[in-house]
């Protein structure tokens, strides 16, 4: 949807408070939305991000107010909306450019899902990465890229703590 269509539908539908970004590319739609609110012509919606959080970090730099996607260390997104929140743009980069390697690994087509449960299984959060059929299991060689790239993230942000 257009921009325009949006706000059409923001001003007339009171209920309509939020909206979902999965565009692509998306920065300027959120631009565009934030100058219609800044002009008076929409009223103010909430915009959370999808797409994996790929574009998080400049996201919220154009008015995006969070996130609603999916990520094995979601502390990451919160981290960037806080960061950003506070005017702390170097910090919510910083953060965002350490995840970015994994970040990437876990939006692979057809495995991310099994990315993301990996770590959250490393990290102590599920007690399984197993996935519902037909889904497979990481490979050796994908498990020992992911254990490689966490390995590389605890060096950067501490808090990534990961289990045998």
């Amino acid at each position: 949807m257009s921009p325009a269509v949006i706000a059409r539908i923001a001003g007339v539908a009171p209920g309509c408070v939020m909206l979902k970004h999965e565009d692509w590319p998306g920065l300027e739609k959120i631009s565009a939305l934030r100058q219609l609110q800044a002009e008076g012509a929409m009223p103010r919606l909430s915009i959370l991000c999808g797409n994996g959080g790929l574009f998080l970090d400049f996201e919220t730099e154009r008015g995006a107010d969070g996130a609603m996607t999916g990520y094995c260390v979601p502390e990451l997104l919160v981290d960037v909306v806080r960061h950003t929140a506070a005017g702390d743009r170097d910090a919510a980069h910083d953060v965002f450019d350490a995840h970015l390697p994994l970040l990437r690994y876990e939006q692979q087509p057809g495995v991310g899902l099994a990315v993301r449960k990996y770590v959250m299984k490393r990290r102590g959060i599920l007690a399984s990465d197993t996935q519902r059929k037909p889904a497979a299991a990481l490979s050796a060689r994908a498990r020992s890229e992911v254990d490689y790239l966490l390995t590389r993230l605890a060096r950067k942000d501490g808090r990534v703590v990961v289990t045998a």
